[in-house]
């Protein structure tokens, strides 16, 4: 099994036309760890929500960036 983040805008679609990481983990805690340590620098990258995904089927979406 492959997690990975795709990174969303407000509207919920994919940005695509930045640099971005690309990174893959062999867990879902993994994903959300390291989401956890970098989410601050996607929101200044323009990312404004993230949806995980294991293999290509979603396991949670549209989860906000900014802070309640």
């Amino acid at each position: 099994m492959i997690w990975r983040w795709r990174y969303e805008d407000a509207n919920g679609g994919e940005v695509t036309d930045r640099p971005l990481p690309r990174e893959i983990f062999s867990s879902q805690g993994d994903a959300e760890s390291w989401l956890g340590e970098t989410w601050r620098d996607l929101l200044e990258a323009g990312v404004e929500q993230v949806t995980l995904l294991e293999d290509e089927r979603v396991e949670y979406s549209g989860m906000s960036l900014r802070p309640e």
